[in-house]
Order: structure tokens, then C-alpha cells, then sequence
């Protein structure tokens, strides 16, 4: 693992989220630049003493030379090291699994593309609420048509935990993320954005084409967005809508989505995240609950204790983990569900691109999420 010390968030969720299954274990990292922490974090997590490496240069070498050395990066370090990192490990042979976004800028983002492709290795990126039972079971509802044609996708993702600017009041999590040395073009919309950008498609199936936005810093004397909203155009013709903010104040982790077509909606909350509603336009409604038999296969294989019992937040990092080790084990060219570089590259546009465009109040423009 790439990060993940004493005072990280989410690198101790990866580190959970791989080894639930007991398909992957940590056996080295590069977990700190400070050597004491990392010592720390190697001590905590039963990681010898000497597989603890001072960056990750040093960890694929050292892991290299070894005969049970490791086979798969997890990177949860900053976004301006994501691409280094990654593009580091596969050209090692090491297959990968990122935080997102998976680079610091669109360019980066096509130049993994190419080496992801010409390395034979598995990249996947952590959008972690693809992972969660029931919005696969979204997923398939679309797929299958029950709804009929899309017509409108609304998708919101709410926080307020940078109502102030907490990025100059000691909180280590906002300085990086309101540092476009370290973040990149965007602020909010590269940090929760690009999650409801991505529910959107893995959910509707379908890419979007066009976007018009409104991307802003709220707070005063921020530099990146903190705001933003978006009217998005799918390449089918359904119309959407998508809100990400981190100024709503008192709203926590906010994330849902609702999907209408022809005959009926879906809705979707992450606050209520083991139900599944479904409106119908001629019917009664109908509430889906994980880990319940009339569940498509996506969603039962994501559930690991029966329904009624709530699973969260790690279980479906750990999905992708799992699918990973899975795709890994077989030998497969692909890790099924997880999202991939494709997703990496599309996530990297549309942060750039609604940036630039709402910078320069242009209205309706092409989402260009090609991997070249």
C-alpha cells in the first residue's frame, strides 16, 4: 500500500476493505514519508519491519527482489501522486487499485490509459459506491429494461464540512484538497463530484455527451470549487442533473440518485443504502432490501450477512477488492464491475472540462472523455 499512515482516512479503509474476505492481505507498504510513522503504521498492521519502505520507488523494487513479493498496489495517497505511483507499479508488473481520481490532470489520465493497456496488468479505481449491493441492483434494473427508455437522472452528492475554511484552521484533509498542487483543476467536483459523475453512468449504463456548468468557490479567498452545478446531456438522450457541494451546510454524505424512464423510477440513497425504491407509473411501489433472494446476482454476491443486518462503507470497497482479487486469481483481462482506467480518463474530462467551461460561462459543451 501507497499511504495510509497515522492520520489517514481512507488508507486504513483500503487496508480493511482488502483484507475482509481474506483473498488479500498487506504484507508491504510505503506508508508515510516521515520514517517514524511509517514504522508505526507497519507495527499496527503486522507488516515486518523491513517491508516497510521509504516511498514506493523502494517498495516495488524491494517487493521485486522477493519470491512472495506483492502483486497488487493499493495507492491512497494524494491525487498529484496518483498517476507516478500507479504508472510505477504496472510497468513493474504489479497490478493496481487507485483512489480517485485517478491522476491529477485529463493528460495524465490518457497517458495511464496507454500504459495500463501495454502492461497486461489490472487497474481499477476505488468509486466505492458502485460497490454497494443494491445500486448494482440498479444497475440491472436499467439494464433489463423494467423501467423503459431513461429519460432523467437526477444524482446529488452533499456535504458541509467545508462551510468554513477549514483548509486554514489545521484540518490536514481540507489543506490538500484545496491545494491545486495537490488536488488539480477542481476541488469539489474532483473530490465527490466525480462519485456522482460516475453513479450516474455505472447506473444508467450510458455515457454522458454533453454538460453545461456551474462550477464555483463559495467560501472567500478559496481557490478551487467547493460548488457545483451541472446539467448533463446522456449520449441515449436521457437529461440529468447532477449537485455536488461541500458548503451545504449540516448536510454529512448526502449521496442519491434517481432514475426515471418510460414506465417508472428508481431511487437511491446512500444514508439508507441497503433499500433499493421503486416508483412505478402504474403500480404499487416497491422497496428492494439487500441480501433478499429476488435480488439480481451483482447484488447477492455483495451481501455477506443476511438482510435486515447493515453493511456499509468498507463492505463495498471491499467488493471491489474482492472482485479484483477474483479477476486476478482467474487470470482475467478485466476486474468485471470495478471501474477501470476508462472510468479514470472520463472522470479526469469531466472535472477539467466543466471547470474550463464554467470558468468561461460557455453554456453547452462536448464531453470529450476519449482515452487519446
Amino acid at each position: 500500500m501507497a499511504g495510509g499512515g497515522p492520520g489517514a482516512f481512507i488508507g486504513p479503509v483500503h487496508r480493511m476493505a482488502a483484507e475482509l474476505d481474506g483473498k488479500i492481505r498487506l504484507v508491504a507498504g510505503a506508508f508515510s514519508r516521515d520514517a517514524g510513522r511509517n514504522a508505526e503504521a507497519a507495527r499496527a498492521w503486522g507488516v515486518a519491519p523491513e517491508r516497510a519502505y521509504a516511498d514506493v520507488d523502494a517498495l516495488i523494487a524491494g517487493e521485486a527482489g522477493r519470491a512472495d513479493g506483492a502483486e497488487l498496489l493499493a495507492v491512497t495517497t494524494p491525487n498529484h501522486v496518483h498517476f507516478a505511483q500507479s504508472a510505477a507499479a504496472l510497468k513493474a508488473g504489479l497490478h493496481v487499485m487507485s483512489d480517485k481520481p485517478a491522476t491529477l490532470t485529463l493528460a495524465q489520465a490518457r497517458e495511464l490509459a496507454g500504459v495500463v493497456a501495454a502492461s497486461g496488468r489490472l487497474y481499477g479505481l476505488t468509486y466505492v459506491y458502485t460497490g454497494y449491493p443494491m445500486v448494482r441492483e440498479a444497475r440491472e434494473i436499467v439494464r433489463r429494461g423494467d423501467l423503459g427508455a431513461v429519460r432523467k437522472v437526477v444524482v446529488e452528492y452533499a456535504q458541509g464540512w467545508l462551510s468554513a475554511p477549514v483548509e486554514r484552521q489545521g484540518s490536514k484533509q481540507a489543506e490538500w484538497r484545496a491545494d491545486p498542487a495537490q488536488a488539480g483543476a477542481g476541488g469539489c467536483i474532483a473530490d465527490i463530484g466525480v462519485h456522482a459523475f460516475n453513479l450516474a453512468e455505472f447506473v444508467v449504463g450510458d455515457r454522458v455527451g454533453r454538460l453545461c456548468a456551474d462550477v464555483a468557490a463559495v467560501v472567500p479567498g478559496r481557490t478551487l470549487d467547493d460548488d457545483c452545478n451541472i446539467l448533463l446531456r446522456f449520449s441515449g438522450g436521457a437529461r440529468g442533473v447532477l449537485i455536488a457541494s461541500q458548503i451545504s451546510a449540516g448536510a454529512r454524505n448526502g449521496l442519491n440518485i434517481k432514475v426515471y424512464g418510460e414506465r417508472g423510477g428508481l431511487t437511491w440513497s446512500h444514508e439508507r443504502h441497503t433499500e433499493l425504491t421503486v416508483d412505478w407509473l402504474d403500480g404499487p411501489t416497491q422497496v428492494l432490501h439487500a441480501a433478499s433472494p429476488y435480488l439480481g446476482a451483482a447484488a447477492r454476491a455483495g451481501s455477506r450477512i443476511p438482510t435486515g443486518h447493515p453493511e456499509g462503507f468498507v463492505e463495498a470497497f471491499a467488493n471491489l477488492y474482492g472482485d479484483m482479487a477474483d479477476a486476478m486469481v482467474a487470470g482475467r483481462g478485466d476486474a468485471g464491475l470495478v471501474p477501470g482506467v476508462e472510468e479514470g480518463v472520463r472522470g479526469m474530462a469531466f472535472v477539467e472540462q466543466a471547470v474550463a467551461a464554467s470558468r468561461a460561462d460557455a453554456g453547452w459543451i462536448e464531453l470529450d472523455g476519449s482515452p487519446a
